[in-house]
């Protein structure tokens, strides 16, 4: 075999076995793992009962009032920290009479209570009119933060709602609401708290 024969499989057998020594110092054993991870959005449910007609009052004169309970529940997953209330009315005028000069919402005062066994402890009072006008968060602030006492409606709890409805006396005339009557909606909507570390 001549020398330029022997040289080149010399330079080739080198060149083979620096691969192999090369090719040894990078190998490693490997494996792998998949992290995987859920998120679920929680639900917000605020439940009003009686889900019927907020008020159903008949012969109402001026200086009547009457209290209602209506139930608030939190059927859902997240805790409820705000309740807002969107308060909506109309007055249905005696058979084909000419409509009023007043509203009636004006004479009828809402009062928000802490419960039904002290009826003197109002949280809340106003009328059915300026009710009707007030932002929703004035009502959160002025009414369900003080009732459930600055912490909400926590998932799966209820509380009571007491409101007491009073035909106001303004020593006046107020021969024109004879035989009116007045259909209030309540609408009832609810907020989570701000976000925290889970």
């Amino acid at each position: 075999m001549s020398m330029k024969k022997k040289l080149g499989l010399g330079l080739a057998s080198a060149a083979l076995g620096l691969t192999l020594v090369g090719g040894g110092t990078y190998a490693y054993f490997s494996d792998k793992a998949d992290a995987k991870g859920t998120f679920a959005a929680g639900t917000l449910d605020l439940a009003v009962g009686p889900e019927e007609m907020v008020i159903e009052l008949e012969n109402m004169k001026p200086g009547d009032w009457a209290t209602r309970a209506f139930k608030l529940e939190n059927k859902g997953t997240l805790d409820i920290k705000k309740v807002f209330l969107m308060t909506d009315y109309t007055v249905m005028n005696k058979d084909g009479a000419d409509p009023n000069v007043q509203d009636l919402g004006k004479h009828i005062q809402v009062n928000f209570l802490y419960n039904a066994d002290k009826l003197n402890d109002v949280i809340y009072s106003t009328t059915l009119s300026e009710l009707k006008k007030m932002d929703p968060n004035a009502i959160d602030q002025n009414v369900f933060t003080p009732m459930m006492e600055k912490k909400g409606l926590a998932a799966g709890t209820t509380d009571d709602l007491f409101v007491q409805f009073e035909f106001v006396e303004n020593d006046k005339d107020q021969n024109e609401f004879q035989g009116d009557a007045l259909e209030l909606k309540w609408t009832f909507e609810a907020q989570h708290g701000k976000g925290e570390e889970l």
